[in-house]
């Protein structure tokens, strides 16, 4: 056992340890949950299908109400707190889950890959199921056969709709990608895939022309010199407003200079390009750092669960 196993086999022993004991000392519980039951009524709206809640001083005994209980969180020390083991239950899973994700620390192991194969199965079926819904019932049963949803599916589907024959097209255009599952018709599925390509090329080139092409250099029309309203209604200078366009002006000119390539990099233009040099690190560098800054926010959320919902050893 080399030195780098036997550190780790130490730390796991101790936390271990330090777990076995804080759940006999603990106080508080560890990872128990307690809700408090909060009985609600409202009325379904006619035109939503939601469930608006009651306003002030409406009875709840009134025609069309519907009552129902609602369980919020609440700490062990609350009143009319209850136990609830369905929130232990999950509690324990997303903290066992989320210590199997932080042993790739140690090193890559079959705790790791389980929780990965999880998530990514658990991705896909909760992705399959909403594309499902959303596409194959609401979209393509809805507007080929709306009896048939309304009584299986939707039964808010308007009475007087009509079938729309016209959407076989996508229909069979979407059946066709399975023929790539078979060599000998796997022709056929480039048929679909083309059309999605092509359609989708054509209008993502408009929205990012107009994206990241028209609105960028509209946005970079600027004055360099900025003229406020006083108090008195005369105009005075706006320096910090002038130092801001001046230096998004200078950022955008530097930076396209430094990928204009039909002019060799000397001289001028090669000063020039080494401010775009500059600028374009600025921009990765604080791109990055937000990256990362998001990275680090999830990681303390995980932390914060494990040593306050989990372990209870943070008052919040």
């Amino acid at each position: 056992m080399n030195r780098e196993t036997t550190i780790w086999t130490l730390l796991f022993i101790v936390g271990g340890l330090s777990l076995a004991y804080h759940v006999q000392s603990s106080e508080r519980g560890v990872g128990q949950q307690f809700v408090i039951p909060v009985e609600i009524a409202g009325r379904v709206d006619a035109a939503t299908g939601v469930i608006v809640p009651l306003g002030a001083g409406e009875s709840t005994e009134g025609e069309g109400v519907i009552k129902g209980v609602r369980y919020d969180k609440a700490g062990r020390e609350t009143s009319q707190a209850v136990y609830s083991l369905s929130r232990t239950i999950g509690v324990w899973v997303a903290a066992i889950l989320t210590l199997c994700v932080f042993s790739y620390l140690y090193r890559d192991n079959p705790f790791y890959k389980l929780v990965e194969s999880i998530i990514v199965g658990v991705s896909a079926g909760y992705w399959i199921v909403q594309y499902g819904w959303t596409v194959l019932v609401s979209k393509v049963l809805v507007k080929l056969s709306p009896d048939l949803a309304r009584y299986a599916f939707l039964p808010e589907t308007p009475v007087d709709a009509k079938p729309e024959y016209l959407y076989l097209i996508p229909v069979i255009l979407g059946c066709l990608i399975f023929c790539r599952l078979i060599p000998k018709a796997a022709w056929l599925g480039r048929w679909p895939l083309a059309f999605i390509v092509g359609t989708t090329a054509g209008l993502k080139l408009i929205l990012f022309l107009n994206a990241d092409f028209v609105r960028q250099i509209r946005s970079t029309i600027l004055p360099l010199v900025v003229l406020s309203t006083n108090a008195s209604g005369g105009s005075d200078f706006d320096w910090k407003q002038s130092i801001q366009n001046l230096v998004i002006v200078v950022s955008v000119l530097s930076s396209l200079t430094y990928f204009y390539f039909s002019v060799e990099h000397k001289g001028w233009v090669g000063r020039i390009s080494r401010v775009g040099i500059w600028v374009l690190m600025i921009s990765f560098g604080a791109s990055f750092a937000l990256t990362v800054m998001g990275r680090i926010t999830l990681l303390t959320m995980r932390l914060q669960f494990l040593f306050d919902d989990w372990l209870g050893l943070v008052r919040m």
